[in-house]
């Protein structure tokens, strides 16, 4: 199965990683946040070969997270702008930086950061429910097997107990 086609999934994770789940894709992403909405632009910061940019740029335009929006007539050239489900990848990207500063240090400091709008201040991420509030992590929240799951994951589940990944001191195999 090739990545794309997991955007017809019943997993909403499947799902996205069908639309954002290969490194080009994200770092076109990251680059849309930090302001460039243009092929050459994405290509000179990226060094990503051109038939692959264009390829990430049409999925990316295809799925609905861009769109290409003409900037010059003669000769007729695109730019790429974040949709409204485009921006709303924007704390899925803040979540993957704090995550990764936390577990994946540098010797150098990171070549961007984020900060809110009014206040310029850097921000530290904590993901939390709107309803109530909570702190949502691996201490606050288990994944569990939905009623809408397919008949073949329950019964691969009922065989295989799932145990808390919190409390569990053994390693994942």
């Amino acid at each position: 199965m090739k990545w794309h086609d997991l955007t017809g999934d019943t997993c909403p994770l499947a799902r996205a990683m069908g639309v954002v789940g290969d490194r080009w894709t994200l770092l076109i992403l990251r680059e849309c946040f930090l302001g460039v909405r243009r092929f050459d632009g994405f290509q000179k910061r990226l060094g990503v070969t051109r038939h692959l940019l264009a390829e990430r740029l049409k999925r990316l335009e295809a799925m609905g997270v861009l769109e290409r929006r003409p900037y010059q007539e003669r000769p007729l050239r695109h730019e790429y702008r974040l949709t409204a489900s485009g921006k709303e990848f924007a704390p899925v990207l803040l979540a993957m930086q704090d995550w990764a500063q936390h577990n994946l240090p540098s010797q150098e400091p990171a070549p961007f950061t984020f900060v809110t709008r009014d206040t310029g201040a850097q921000v530290d991420p904590v993901l939390t429910d709107k309803n109530t509030g909570q702190e949502l992590n691996h201490k606050t929240v288990l994944m569990v097997l939905s009623e809408a799951a397919p008949d073949e994951t329950i019964q691969a589940s009922a065989s295989d107990p799932v145990s808390d990944p919190v409390s569990d001191t053994g390693t994942e195999h």
